[in-house]
Protein backbone atom coordinates (compact mmCIF):
# COMPACT_ATOMS: atom_id res chain seq x y z
CA UNK A 1 0.00 0.00 0.00
CA UNK A 2 1.50 3.41 -1.13
CA UNK A 3 2.03 6.15 1.50
CA UNK A 4 1.39 9.85 0.45
CA UNK A 5 2.54 12.20 2.39
CA UNK A 6 0.81 15.62 2.24
CA UNK A 7 2.77 19.23 2.82
CA UNK A 8 0.27 22.02 3.17
CA UNK A 9 1.68 25.14 1.23
CA UNK A 10 1.28 28.74 3.22
CA UNK A 11 -0.54 31.28 1.68
CA UNK A 12 2.38 34.04 1.53
CA UNK A 13 -0.67 37.11 1.56
CA UNK A 14 -2.17 35.75 4.92
CA UNK A 15 1.19 35.15 6.42
CA UNK A 16 2.07 38.56 6.00
CA UNK A 17 -1.78 39.79 6.79
CA UNK A 18 -1.65 37.64 10.32
CA UNK A 19 1.56 38.85 10.88
CA UNK A 20 0.35 42.47 10.89
CA UNK A 21 -2.40 41.41 13.13
CA UNK A 22 -0.05 39.80 15.64
CA UNK A 23 2.23 43.02 15.96
CA UNK A 24 -0.89 45.20 16.46
CA UNK A 25 -1.94 42.99 19.37
CA UNK A 26 1.35 43.36 20.49
CA UNK A 27 1.37 46.90 20.03
CA UNK A 28 -1.67 47.23 22.58
CA UNK A 29 -0.16 44.65 25.11
CA UNK A 30 3.34 46.28 25.03
CA UNK A 31 1.88 49.77 25.70
CA UNK A 32 3.92 52.41 26.81
CA UNK A 33 6.75 50.74 24.90
CA UNK A 34 6.86 49.59 21.32
CA UNK A 35 7.24 45.52 20.57
CA UNK A 36 10.55 46.83 18.61
CA UNK A 37 11.91 47.40 22.01
CA UNK A 38 11.34 43.54 23.15
CA UNK A 39 12.16 42.02 19.80
CA UNK A 40 15.01 43.59 19.03
CA UNK A 41 16.65 41.53 22.64
CA UNK A 42 15.55 38.16 20.74
CA UNK A 43 16.53 39.24 17.30
CA UNK A 44 18.36 43.01 16.24
CA UNK A 45 17.03 42.71 12.66
CA UNK A 46 13.05 42.81 13.87
CA UNK A 47 11.60 45.82 13.53
CA UNK A 48 9.25 48.36 11.80
CA UNK A 49 10.27 51.07 12.53
CA UNK A 50 13.14 51.22 10.15
CA UNK A 51 15.17 48.69 7.80
CA UNK A 52 18.02 47.06 9.63
CA UNK A 53 20.70 45.15 7.95
CA UNK A 54 23.52 42.91 9.36
CA UNK A 55 27.21 42.60 7.90
CA UNK A 56 27.97 39.28 6.94
CA UNK A 57 31.06 39.92 5.33
CA UNK A 58 33.67 42.72 3.69
CA UNK A 59 35.27 41.75 0.42
CA UNK A 60 38.23 43.89 -0.17
CA UNK A 61 37.94 44.44 -3.62
CA UNK A 62 41.69 47.11 -4.46
CA UNK A 63 43.43 48.10 -1.66
CA UNK A 64 40.82 51.35 -1.26
CA UNK A 65 37.63 49.60 -2.21
CA UNK A 66 35.72 46.72 -0.89
CA UNK A 67 32.31 45.47 -1.02
CA UNK A 68 30.19 45.00 1.76
CA UNK A 69 27.54 41.76 1.48
CA UNK A 70 23.97 42.95 4.12
CA UNK A 71 21.66 40.33 4.90
CA UNK A 72 18.54 42.81 5.51
CA UNK A 73 15.95 41.89 7.92
CA UNK A 74 12.22 42.45 8.42
CA UNK A 75 9.89 44.16 5.95
CA UNK A 76 13.06 44.24 3.14
CA UNK A 77 12.02 44.03 -0.15
CA UNK A 78 14.41 42.52 -3.03
CA UNK A 79 12.94 44.10 -5.88
CA UNK A 80 15.14 46.84 -6.43
CA UNK A 81 16.14 48.25 -9.69
CA UNK A 82 19.44 47.54 -10.96
CA UNK A 83 21.01 50.61 -10.94
CA UNK A 84 19.42 52.30 -7.52
CA UNK A 85 21.07 53.00 -4.50
CA UNK A 86 20.26 52.60 -1.20
CA UNK A 87 21.30 54.94 2.37
CA UNK A 88 23.12 52.93 5.33
CA UNK A 89 23.42 54.03 8.63
CA UNK A 90 26.24 53.26 10.65
CA UNK A 91 27.37 54.33 14.34
CA UNK A 92 30.79 56.25 14.35
CA UNK A 93 31.70 57.90 18.08
CA UNK A 94 27.86 58.06 19.34
CA UNK A 95 26.12 59.15 16.61
CA UNK A 96 24.49 57.83 13.53
CA UNK A 97 26.05 58.78 10.00
CA UNK A 98 24.75 58.46 6.80
CA UNK A 99 25.67 58.01 3.32
CA UNK A 100 24.06 56.61 -0.07
CA UNK A 101 25.80 53.73 -1.99
CA UNK A 102 24.60 52.22 -5.18
CA UNK A 103 23.85 48.44 -4.79
CA UNK A 104 26.43 46.01 -7.12
CA UNK A 105 23.81 43.18 -6.58
CA UNK A 106 21.24 41.94 -8.78
CA UNK A 107 17.67 42.76 -7.64
CA UNK A 108 16.79 39.05 -6.64
CA UNK A 109 15.07 37.08 -3.67
CA UNK A 110 17.72 34.24 -3.71
CA UNK A 111 20.24 34.17 -0.98
CA UNK A 112 18.54 37.32 0.62
CA UNK A 113 21.67 39.46 0.77
CA UNK A 114 22.52 42.76 -0.96
CA UNK A 115 26.11 44.17 -1.70
CA UNK A 116 27.33 47.80 -1.90
CA UNK A 117 30.63 48.47 -3.11
CA UNK A 118 32.94 51.79 -1.36
CA UNK A 119 35.86 53.15 -2.32
CA UNK A 120 37.64 54.89 0.88
CA UNK A 121 37.88 58.76 0.43
CA UNK A 122 40.94 60.81 1.88
CA UNK A 123 38.45 63.09 3.17
CA UNK A 124 35.78 60.27 3.96
CA UNK A 125 34.73 59.27 7.18
CA UNK A 126 31.69 56.97 6.37
CA UNK A 127 33.28 55.56 3.66
CA UNK A 128 37.25 54.59 5.35
CA UNK A 129 34.79 53.06 8.59
CA UNK A 130 32.58 51.26 6.33
CA UNK A 131 35.73 49.60 4.81
CA UNK A 132 38.42 49.50 7.22
CA UNK A 133 36.44 49.59 10.60
CA UNK A 134 33.12 47.91 10.40
CA UNK A 135 33.00 44.16 11.46
CA UNK A 136 31.13 41.21 10.38
CA UNK A 137 27.87 41.12 12.31
CA UNK A 138 27.63 45.24 12.78
CA UNK A 139 23.85 45.80 12.97
CA UNK A 140 23.39 48.99 10.45
CA UNK A 141 20.63 51.01 9.43
CA UNK A 142 19.26 50.76 5.84
CA UNK A 143 17.02 53.06 4.13
CA UNK A 144 14.94 51.77 0.93
CA UNK A 145 16.23 51.54 -2.61
CA UNK A 146 15.58 54.54 -4.74
CA UNK A 147 16.91 56.85 -7.63
CA UNK A 148 16.03 56.49 -11.63
CA UNK A 149 19.60 56.16 -12.94
CA UNK A 150 18.24 52.34 -14.19
CA UNK A 151 18.07 50.40 -17.57
CA UNK A 152 14.33 50.21 -19.30
CA UNK A 153 12.57 46.73 -19.71
CA UNK A 154 13.44 45.38 -22.40
CA UNK A 155 16.53 47.22 -22.46
CA UNK A 156 17.56 49.27 -25.75
CA UNK A 157 19.60 46.84 -28.56
CA UNK A 158 23.04 48.70 -28.09
CA UNK A 159 24.23 50.13 -24.75
CA UNK A 160 27.12 52.30 -24.13
CA UNK A 161 28.56 52.14 -20.66
CA UNK A 162 30.50 55.38 -19.59
CA UNK A 163 32.53 54.48 -16.30
CA UNK A 164 34.98 56.42 -14.32
CA UNK A 165 36.64 55.62 -10.58
CA UNK A 166 33.88 54.22 -8.62
CA UNK A 167 31.17 54.98 -11.24
CA UNK A 168 31.59 51.27 -11.80
CA UNK A 169 29.12 50.34 -9.18
CA UNK A 170 25.39 51.04 -10.35
CA UNK A 171 26.78 50.00 -13.81
CA UNK A 172 28.18 46.32 -12.20
CA UNK A 173 24.83 45.77 -10.84
CA UNK A 174 23.17 46.61 -14.58
CA UNK A 175 25.88 43.91 -16.22
CA UNK A 176 24.99 41.24 -14.09
CA UNK A 177 21.06 41.55 -14.33
CA UNK A 178 21.58 41.98 -18.17
CA UNK A 179 23.76 38.27 -18.19
CA UNK A 180 21.67 37.11 -15.78
CA UNK A 181 18.29 37.60 -17.57
CA UNK A 182 19.82 37.30 -21.18
CA UNK A 183 17.49 34.25 -22.85
CA UNK A 184 15.43 34.26 -20.44
CA UNK A 185 13.50 37.59 -20.54
CA UNK A 186 15.32 38.94 -23.66
CA UNK A 187 18.12 38.53 -26.06
CA UNK A 188 21.61 40.02 -24.21
CA UNK A 189 21.82 43.92 -25.69
CA UNK A 190 24.95 44.94 -27.72
CA UNK A 191 26.82 45.99 -24.44
CA UNK A 192 30.43 48.29 -24.83
CA UNK A 193 31.89 49.56 -21.47
CA UNK A 194 34.22 52.25 -21.14
CA UNK A 195 35.74 52.38 -18.23
CA UNK A 196 38.99 54.79 -16.98
CA UNK A 197 40.98 53.99 -13.93
CA UNK A 198 44.69 55.27 -12.67
CA UNK A 199 46.28 51.58 -12.71
CA UNK A 200 45.32 47.96 -13.35
CA UNK A 201 45.32 47.44 -9.24
CA UNK A 202 42.76 50.80 -8.91
CA UNK A 203 40.31 48.94 -11.20
CA UNK A 204 36.88 47.98 -9.45
CA UNK A 205 35.90 44.36 -10.49
CA UNK A 206 38.38 44.32 -13.55
CA UNK A 207 38.73 40.57 -13.45
CA UNK A 208 35.18 39.87 -12.99
CA UNK A 209 34.32 42.36 -16.15
CA UNK A 210 37.36 40.53 -17.89
CA UNK A 211 35.60 37.68 -17.37
CA UNK A 212 32.03 39.10 -18.19
CA UNK A 213 33.62 40.07 -22.04
CA UNK A 214 35.53 36.50 -22.03
CA UNK A 215 32.15 34.52 -21.38
CA UNK A 216 29.77 36.56 -23.45
CA UNK A 217 30.20 37.40 -27.38
CA UNK A 218 27.75 40.39 -26.81
CA UNK A 219 29.93 42.73 -24.12
CA UNK A 220 32.95 44.06 -25.08
CA UNK A 221 35.57 45.72 -22.39
CA UNK A 222 37.69 48.92 -23.09
CA UNK A 223 39.31 49.62 -20.06
CA UNK A 224 41.35 52.63 -20.09
CA UNK A 225 44.31 53.18 -17.47
CA UNK A 226 44.80 57.04 -16.97
CA UNK A 227 48.07 56.58 -15.79
CA UNK A 228 49.50 55.41 -18.28
CA UNK A 229 47.22 56.39 -21.50
CA UNK A 230 45.69 59.53 -19.95
CA UNK A 231 42.63 61.15 -19.52
CA UNK A 232 40.21 59.51 -21.74
CA UNK A 233 38.73 62.66 -23.95
CA UNK A 234 35.59 62.55 -25.64
CA UNK A 235 37.47 63.55 -29.06
CA UNK A 236 38.42 59.86 -28.89
CA UNK A 237 35.63 58.19 -28.44
CA UNK A 238 34.76 57.64 -32.24
CA UNK A 239 37.86 55.23 -32.18
CA UNK A 240 37.03 53.70 -29.31
CA UNK A 241 33.29 53.04 -30.16
CA UNK A 242 32.35 54.01 -33.73
CA UNK A 243 28.88 53.26 -33.29
CA UNK A 244 28.40 55.28 -29.98
CA UNK A 245 25.62 57.94 -31.77
CA UNK A 246 23.53 54.60 -31.91
CA UNK A 247 23.52 53.48 -28.51
CA UNK A 248 22.10 54.55 -25.67
CA UNK A 249 24.73 55.72 -23.02
CA UNK A 250 24.68 55.58 -19.33
CA UNK A 251 27.82 57.53 -17.73
CA UNK A 252 28.76 57.62 -14.08
CA UNK A 253 32.06 59.02 -12.81
CA UNK A 254 33.94 62.48 -11.58
CA UNK A 255 31.53 65.28 -12.20
CA UNK A 256 34.68 66.57 -15.00
CA UNK A 257 33.47 63.71 -16.92
CA UNK A 258 29.95 64.15 -16.79
CA UNK A 259 30.41 67.44 -17.81
CA UNK A 260 32.04 67.19 -20.98
CA UNK A 261 29.82 64.16 -21.92
CA UNK A 262 26.50 66.41 -21.54
CA UNK A 263 28.48 68.66 -23.46
CA UNK A 264 29.35 65.93 -26.09
CA UNK A 265 25.77 64.71 -26.37
CA UNK A 266 24.67 68.00 -26.56
CA UNK A 267 26.61 68.87 -29.27
CA UNK A 268 25.92 65.61 -31.49
CA UNK A 269 22.37 66.54 -31.24
CA UNK A 270 21.97 63.49 -28.67
CA UNK A 271 20.58 64.56 -25.33
CA UNK A 272 17.75 62.05 -25.17
CA UNK A 273 20.13 59.50 -25.32
CA UNK A 274 22.48 60.21 -22.32
CA UNK A 275 21.56 59.25 -19.02
CA UNK A 276 23.69 60.60 -15.67
CA UNK A 277 24.43 59.63 -12.36
CA UNK A 278 26.07 61.78 -10.26
CA UNK A 279 27.70 60.75 -6.84
CA UNK A 280 27.78 64.47 -5.81
CA UNK A 281 26.03 67.65 -5.89
CA UNK A 282 28.33 70.77 -6.98
CA UNK A 283 26.78 74.62 -5.50
CA UNK A 284 28.12 77.71 -6.18
CA UNK A 285 29.62 79.87 -3.69
CA UNK A 286 27.17 82.47 -5.40
CA UNK A 287 23.93 81.08 -4.72
CA UNK A 288 21.61 82.49 -2.81
CA UNK A 289 21.99 85.21 -0.13
CA UNK A 290 23.46 83.68 2.78
CA UNK A 291 22.18 84.47 6.49
CA UNK A 292 21.41 83.40 10.14
CA UNK A 293 19.99 79.59 9.67
CA UNK A 294 17.96 78.95 13.29
CA UNK A 295 17.30 75.65 14.21
CA UNK A 296 14.52 75.85 16.12
CA UNK A 297 13.99 73.06 18.44
CA UNK A 298 17.86 72.30 19.51
CA UNK A 299 17.99 76.30 20.14
CA UNK A 300 20.97 76.51 17.56
CA UNK A 301 21.79 78.57 14.89
CA UNK A 302 24.65 78.95 12.23
CA UNK A 303 25.65 81.84 10.21
CA UNK A 304 25.84 80.62 6.24
CA UNK A 305 27.98 82.35 3.50
CA UNK A 306 26.20 82.54 0.18
CA UNK A 307 26.17 78.70 -1.11
CA UNK A 308 26.11 77.33 2.07
CA UNK A 309 23.37 74.46 2.44
CA UNK A 310 21.25 74.72 5.72
CA UNK A 311 22.49 70.70 5.72
CA UNK A 312 26.04 72.66 6.02
CA UNK A 313 24.88 75.62 8.26
CA UNK A 314 23.45 72.59 10.99
CA UNK A 315 25.98 70.51 10.98
CA UNK A 316 28.62 73.16 11.30
CA UNK A 317 25.95 74.36 14.51
CA UNK A 318 26.27 70.81 15.90
CA UNK A 319 22.99 69.67 15.14
CA UNK A 320 21.76 66.32 14.32
CA UNK A 321 20.80 66.75 11.01
CA UNK A 322 19.12 63.76 9.04
CA UNK A 323 20.61 63.24 5.71
CA UNK A 324 21.12 60.56 3.04
CA UNK A 325 22.32 61.00 -0.62
CA UNK A 326 22.74 64.54 -0.17
CA UNK A 327 21.95 65.04 -3.53
CA UNK A 328 18.47 65.84 -3.03
CA UNK A 329 17.38 62.73 -4.47
CA UNK A 330 16.49 60.26 -1.62
CA UNK A 331 14.33 63.32 0.78
CA UNK A 332 15.71 62.06 3.82
CA UNK A 333 17.45 65.52 4.75
CA UNK A 334 13.42 67.17 4.29
CA UNK A 335 12.83 69.75 7.30
CA UNK A 336 9.76 72.34 7.54
CA UNK A 337 10.32 75.38 7.10
CA UNK A 338 8.83 77.88 9.91
CA UNK A 339 10.12 81.08 8.62
CA UNK A 340 12.11 83.20 6.31
CA UNK A 341 13.03 81.93 2.66
CA UNK A 342 15.54 79.48 0.72
CA UNK A 343 16.55 78.44 -3.16
CA UNK A 344 17.11 75.21 -4.28
CA UNK A 345 20.19 75.13 -5.92
CA UNK A 346 19.06 73.06 -8.65
CA UNK A 347 16.39 74.65 -10.54
CA UNK A 348 16.35 77.77 -8.55
CA UNK A 349 13.01 77.46 -7.13
CA UNK A 350 12.19 79.41 -3.88
CA UNK A 351 10.64 78.45 -0.66
CA UNK A 352 9.25 81.03 1.34
CA UNK A 353 5.75 80.03 2.92
CA UNK A 354 5.70 78.58 6.63
CA UNK A 355 5.58 75.02 6.96
CA UNK A 356 6.55 74.15 3.43
CA UNK A 357 8.73 71.06 3.33
CA UNK A 358 12.56 71.87 2.20
CA UNK A 359 15.19 69.33 0.95
CA UNK A 360 17.94 70.96 3.30
CA UNK A 361 20.76 69.03 1.33
CA UNK A 362 19.57 71.72 -1.79
CA UNK A 363 18.65 74.78 -0.51
CA UNK A 364 20.39 77.84 0.70
CA UNK A 365 19.33 79.98 2.64
CA UNK A 366 17.67 83.77 1.20
CA UNK A 367 18.33 85.88 4.25
CA UNK A 368 17.53 85.09 8.07
CA UNK A 369 15.44 81.99 7.93
CA UNK A 370 14.50 78.83 10.68
CA UNK A 371 13.76 75.33 10.23
CA UNK A 372 11.78 73.11 12.61
CA UNK A 373 14.39 70.87 14.14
Amino acid sequence: MAVRSAVRELDPTKQHRDWHAVRSLADKLTTPLHPDDYLRYVNPLWTSREFRGRIESVVRETEDAATLVIRPGWGWRFDHQAGQYVGIGVPVEGRYQWRSYSLTSTPRRRGRRITITIRAMPEGLLSDHLINGLEPGTIVRLAAPAGDFVLPDPPPAKILFLVGGSGITPVMAMLKTLTRRAGQHWPLPDVTLVYSSPTPDRMIFRERLEQLAAEHEAVTFHPVFTDEAGMFTLDRLDEAVPDWRDRQTWACGPGPMLDAATEHWEAAGLPDALHLERFSLEVGDDVGEGGTVSFRDSHKEAEAEPGTTVLEAGESAGVGMPFGCRMGICHTCTLTLVSGSVTDVRNGDRYDQPNEQIQTCVTVPNGDCTVAI
